[in-house]
């Protein structure tokens, strides 16, 4: 998978290495783009990916470019939350030989980029 930052190896064979659990997972991807048409790249990767996504069962939660943050002072373009029905149909995705082939449109894109999977939260009353 190209991406803007680093492969964070031990994150991505711990993601995988759960790939047997049956339950969704949504990925949150921070986005920054590159100052001269990182945005009109992207939008490239988003039409080129978002029928992929759709096929392996997945939807686009929410996109949005993001105010001024409140807290922290890492700035992003753009967010968004993409589900999958599992963590074996992301993989299976992004290991496709379509997905390969838009990749670095993603790639391009980007100046930084993280990539963060998300599982459901319990939080006691």
């Amino acid at each position: 998978m190209a991406n803007a930052e680093p492969l964070n190896r031990e994150g991505f064979a711990a993601f995988a290495g759960r790939t047997g659990e049956d339950a969704p997972v949504v990925m949150l991807n921070l986005l920054r783009f590159k100052p001269d048409g990182g945005r009109e790249h992207y939008a490239e990767y988003g039409a080129a990916v978002t029928p992929m996504v759709e096929r392996a069962g997945g939807r686009i939660v929410f996109a949005g470019d993001p105010a001024t943050a409140l807290l922290g002072d890492r700035s992003w373009n753009l967010v968004v939350l993409v589900e999958y029905p599992t963590r074996q149909a992301f993989l299976d995705m992004i290991g496709s030989e379509e997905y390969q082939a838009i990749a670095h449109l993603r790639t391009e894109a980007l100046e930084r980029g993280e990539l963060h999977p998300m599982d459901p939260a319990s939080f006691a009353a």
